[in-house]
């Protein structure tokens, strides 16, 4: 038995010098990497909500937001552009790389410890501040992990970065509950975030040999930021549009408002999180080995979306029927308001995992700015709606605003653009998503009318009663319409399992 596990790890190890091969086997450790750490995070929300109010869980959030601000308006794009670079090897980068991403650590470190009163004060929540602190140990130990895990990503050995991320993961759950058990209060969830940092930065040095030492080489640090300062205008917007919804929530609702919206996110958006996770991981290490040949770009593009809305499309749709379901049968009746929240974020999900098959070709072919545009774009929108919609409906008008703005006008400038990059229509894209689209709808249908009609008293045998119609509707309508209409996504799965075989 040891021995066929054995022979079933090395067959999916990324040896081959084929890109494709590379790009479907590195994908197989991606995707059972982010399953396995999402997993273990919604199992551990599922634990926590039950243990801890509404308000602990706001509260860890309005810490978590406050540290991803800092590290995004900090961002250096460093690692992206090591990544992104036709050099296979980055040797002589690591050490500059590494005294730059030290110095950015201790600096946040500082600034979220010091200015801990200010902050909490900020969302009118005095008693955050020594939760701030706490988590100010974060990005210092980050920030001296080992610089070669860039290489996880640039050489596509992504089983390397499935111990690194998962060792992480697994960290956080075994520490998080083991304190709220006993102690539940926030602090667990603090002290478990910062449990799945150490353990990370533990692994960073086991996994890779190189031993990085203070360097700062001004030559090297200049040549990398012209990538990476779009990376950095990129991460600033990504956080406006992605968290500032988040922020705007805490400061102008309540705690507890917060906890219902996060986690509803989360929740929510878990699939699409995983999948644009996996293709961004993947996709722009992939892209950029062939980025100056078009045609090799269009068939992996359309590749990967068909791939990435074959699941995504499906997940989100399932969770928006199921949400109600769902969370009678596994949270508190307190937990009942973030049920429409994550009905309208389930269907952002899905358009995200769209969007998301495209930054990494803007990236790869040397446009990171369509991704800094777009996302301008969308801050300005937000922020021109956010405070009368959010003051008028709650936290259900913020999550329709996301959603409507990704709707129109931003995902039909997204289709026109990645369409003129691969050298392809508009058309076509709309053509690809058709499929799992009308798959998904049917599906959500399906589920909808079995919520309705069917009650076995037993919320959790409902749940999984509910899951399992979806899961065959969906996969009944999806062969009906690759043997029906010649949906190419057949003969990308028959490549994928050619590849791994």
């Amino acid at each position: 038995m040891l021995d066929k596990l054995k022979r079933l790890i090395k067959r999916l190890l990324p040896a081959s010098d084929d890109v494709m091969e590379q790009t479907v086997k590195s994908g197989v450790w991606v995707g059972v990497m982010n399953v396995t750490e999402r997993g273990l995070e919604l199992l551990l929300l599922v634990i926590v909500a039950s243990l801890l109010s509404p308000r602990a869980v706001g509260l860890m959030g309005i810490a978590l937001l406050t540290l991803s601000s800092l590290k995004k308006f900090s961002e250096l794009g460093i690692k992206s552009a090591l990544i992104q670079a036709e050099e296979d090897n980055v040797d002589d980068e690591l050490n500059t790389a590494w005294t730059i991403e030290t110095a950015r650590g201790t600096v946040i470190a500082v600034i979220l410890f010091l200015g801990a009163p200010f902050i909490a004060s900020l969302f009118n929540e005095p008693a955050a501040t020594d939760l701030f602190r706490v988590i100010a140990l974060s990005p210092f130990i980050v920030g001296l992990r080992n610089p070669a895990v860039v290489y996880f990503q640039k050489s596509l050995d992504f089983h390397k970065e499935f111990v690194y991320r998962v060792s992480g993961a697994v960290a956080y759950f075994v520490v998080t509950v083991g304190i709220a058990l006993y102690d539940p209060t926030v602090y667990a969830l603090a002290i478990g975030f910062i449990a799945g940092d150490a353990a990370r930065f533990l692994v960073s040095y086991l996994a890779d040999g190189y031993r990085p030492w203070p360097s700062f080489d001004i030559d090297v640090a200049k040549k990398r930021y012209s990538f990476g300062k779009w990376v950095t205008a990129n991460s600033i917007l990504y956080f406006l549009y992605s968290r500032g919804d988040d922020a705007f929530v805490g400061w102008a609702l309540m705690a507890s408002a917060l906890g219902f919206y996060q986690l509803a996110y989360r929740l929510s958006n878990a699939p699409a999180t995983e999948i644009t996770q996996t293709i961004s991981s993947v996709t722009f290490s992939a892209y950029s080995k062939v980025q100056n040949d078009v045609e090799k770009l269009r068939s992996g593009y359309f590749q990967t979306l068909r791939m990435t809305t074959l699941a995504s499309f499906p997940a989100a749709m399932g969770i928006a029927a199921v949400a109600p379901a769902f969370v009678e049968a596994f949270f508190t009746p307190e937990w009942q308001p973030m049920i429409p929240v994550m009905q309208l974020l389930a269907i952002y999900g899905l358009l995200r995992s769209m969007g998301a098959t495209m930054g990494p070709v803007w990236k790869a072919v040397g446009r990171p700015d369509y991704i800094a545009k777009l996302s301008a774009v969308r801050v300005a929108l937000i922020a021109v709606f956010i405070y009368p919609v959010t003051m008028m409906y709650g936290i259900e008008g913020t999550a329709a605003l996301i959603t409507g703005i990704y709707i129109f006008p931003m995902m039909p400038i997204d289709i026109y653009l990645i369409a003129r990059t691969v050298e392809a229509s508009p058309v076509r894209v709309l053509k690809e998503v058709s499929y799992p689209l009308v798959a998904s709808l049917g599906m959500a249908v399906a589920v909808a009318y079995v919520y309705q009609t069917v009650t076995l008293n037993a919320p959790v045998l409902e749940f999984i009663l509910l899951v399992l119609v979806g899961i065959g509707v969906y996969v009944a309508l999806a062969l009906a319409l690759m043997f029906s209409f010649n949906w190419e996504v057949k003969q990308n799965l028959e490549s994928i399992f050619d590849a791994l075989a």
